[in-house]
């Protein structure tokens, strides 16, 4: 009973922690590390944007003159449209961090109301079913408790590395947001131009994918906490316990797949 107690604690305990990393955003998980970055980026990749950023804006005023048969048939309103997306150009570039906080903010935003709507079937540790089963154990014979408790031995193996799994792909997801975040002022200055601004329209979905690929992990999760209640309720204990195997390696599949599933549902390459 107590093993069987310790892996429901285990599990509520584990989907209690996902729902809190990946709700944060990169300034509210570590700001030690958000500020590190911003300076670096300020200092270091601001610079570099706003070359690139002059470039962009130079090749893009060169298209607007040639544009029309070299300005014999040139339209001033043009230039007024040209100084407008300068303009843009250059608030959305020293307002980037802005932008990519507001970003995650929204997914924050959508990470918490969906913790608040699945948090009550995250409850696995149910006391009437916990004691049915402990009315079964009594029934039980010495040598068949014993490889029940073998099982639940295993059990409690898989869900130990399912917590490393679940660290690696928590952790990981929050060095590559600020890895994507610490170069945001690059593709945010390309995006001035049709045919350069590919390259911003791609990074802002990938943004978006880190983004709300919390959400994904939510929903894995919260899936993975409903499959499991099943077990105290279960008729045959060795069978619920297979189950359960299979279920945490299912989930940590599914877990792995978060990734590229939200890059895929934002066609971000």
């Amino acid at each position: 009973m107590a093993r069987f107690v310790g892996m429901y604690d285990h599990i509520n305990a584990e989907v209690g922690n996902i729902a809190t990393n990946v709700g944060q955003t990169p300034a509210g998980w570590n700001p030690g590390v958000y500020s590190m970055i911003r300076t670096l980026s300020e200092t270091a990749v601001i610079p570099i944007a706003g070359m690139i950023l002059t470039f962009v804006l130079c090749y893009e005023l060169i298209q607007l003159i040639i544009e029309k048969n070299n300005m014999h048939e040139f339209d001033v309103f043009n230039i007024y449209k040209w100084i407008f997306k300068t303009f843009v150009a250059v608030y959305i570039l020293t307002h980037t961090f802005d932008l990519v906080m507001g970003v995650f903010a929204l997914a924050q935003q959508v990470v918490n109301s969906s913790a608040g709507v699945i948090s009550g079937s995250l409850d696995i540790g149910a006391g009437a079913a916990l004691a049915n089963l402990e009315a079964m154990l009594q029934g039980m014979g010495v040598w068949e408790l014993i490889g029940l408790w073998l099982e639940t031995w295993i059990i409690n193996l898989c869900l130990w590395i399912l917590n490393i799994v679940i660290f690696v792909i928590i952790f990981g997801r929050m060095i590559e947001i600020y890895l994507t975040v610490s170069v945001a002022p690059i593709p945010f200055a390309t995006m001035a131009n049709r045919e350069w601004g590919q390259i911003g329209n791609n990074y802002l979905k990938s943004l978006f994918a880190l983004a709300f690929q919390g959400f994904l992990i939510m929903v894995c999760v919260a899936i993975y906490a409903a499959l499991v209640q099943n077990i105290p309720n279960a008729g045959n204990v060795h069978a619920a316990i297979w189950t359960t195997v299979g279920y945490t390696v299912l989930l940590c599949f599914a877990l792995f797949k978060t990734g590229s599933l939200a890059k895929s549902v934002f066609s971000a390459h």
